[in-house]
């Protein structure tokens, strides 16, 4: 040890390595204490099983806990992420209640045998710990009232996309088939404006005075868009029946994908807001009819010289059923 002292100041230095607590290791010690204070991670223990081989001794909870500290910790990487957590494996695990790290290796074979099972029970659990429990004690829900008093009970479903890129693999007679990694988790679909080839789309549900999330859904490519909007809509009816409000006071605001008439088919009576992407309806009788009279509103921002002409076209039906809504 090396000492060097100049006045008031003393600098000490040693050859010893001593990591320093990551950053992010308090949010988890507060959020897991905040689990096992609601009885969250037993819940997960009880209830989310997956029975497969060449796991070693590691339970559901383990890999909950690696993937949960990796979400917090706001790593790009798994390797990223194991590297910082390497020196202080032990008391991360022991927050958990687990005596031992799984493996990189042990955790990508896990995520790549698990089923769906295990994900919805999951799913399933937070749902249930969400409705369980109220944000305050009068039971404040909020609302969003429009000009006639109604209140309405706002929705948020919306499919957020992520690029990947891939690097070309040569293909030639003498080498294997070529294969991307990210081939089992990703598609070719709608990047919009983020780069990449690939992409990835999580369906997220969430309640629009609260915050509350009360579902997601991830799936390749452009998603199973139809599949994960029933999904939300039962999620939202369960919301709505444990609280005792009445669909009919709900409102939905969609994305634009949803804005097919077979996607509007599925919204069970619900009222909703959406960006319609059919523009054969352009070409509707009802619609050109009232194309051909003077618009309902015109608008022009302050920054533009650009004026716009609205119409307001209530009750055209879309889709092969005839779903009646009202367009602009």
């Amino acid at each position: 040890m090396t000492s060097m002292a100049d006045g008031p100041m003393k600098i000490q230095m040693t050859s010893e390595v001593n990591f320093s607590t990551p950053s992010w290791f308090g949010e988890v010690v507060l959020i897991s204490k905040h689990l096992h204070t609601q009885g969250i991670l037993n819940k997960i223990n009880e209830q989310v099983r997956f029975a497969q081989k060449r796991f070693g001794h590691y339970e559901v909870i383990a890999f909950f806990a690696v993937l949960f500290g990796y979400a917090i910790s706001g790593k790009r990487t798994l390797e990223e992420f194991y590297e910082r957590l390497q020196p202080f494996a032990a008391p991360f695990m022991a927050v958990f209640d687990r005596d031992q790290l799984p493996a990189r290796s042990t955790l990508s074979r896990f995520l790549a045998a698990l089923t769906e099972e295990p994900v919805e029970a999951l799913r399933t659990l937070f749902l249930d710990d969400l409705l369980a429990r109220l944000l305050t004690p009068d039971k404040q829900m909020g609302g969003l009232a429009d000009r006639n008093g109604h209140t309405w009970m706002v929705f948020d479903i919306d499919g957020t996309r992520e690029a990947a890129r891939q690097r070309a693999l040569p293909q030639t007679n003498d080498l294997s088939p070529a294969f991307h990694r990210l081939d089992e988790v990703c598609a070719r679909g709608y990047r919009g404006r983020k780069r990449g080839e690939v992409v990835r789309t999580r369906t997220t549900v969430s309640q629009a005075h609260s915050y509350q999330w009360p579902g997601s859904f991830g799936n390749r490519g452009n998603g199973l868009y139809r599949t994960e909007l029933r999904q939300s809509l039962a999620a939202i009816t369960r919301y709505l029946t444990v609280h005792h409000l009445p669909p009919a006071q709900t409102l939905l605001r969609l994305d634009g994908q949803y804005g097919t008439g077979a996607g509007l088919a599925d919204l069970a009576g619900f009222a909703f807001v959406t960006r319609g992407k059919e523009y054969s309806l352009l070409d509707h009788p009802l619609v050109q009819a009232r194309l051909h009279l003077p618009p309902d509103q015109m608008q022009q921002r302050p920054e533009s010289h650009l004026v716009r002409s609205l119409y307001d076209c209530p009750h055209i039906p879309v889709g092969p059923e005839g779903v009646p809504a009202a367009w602009s």
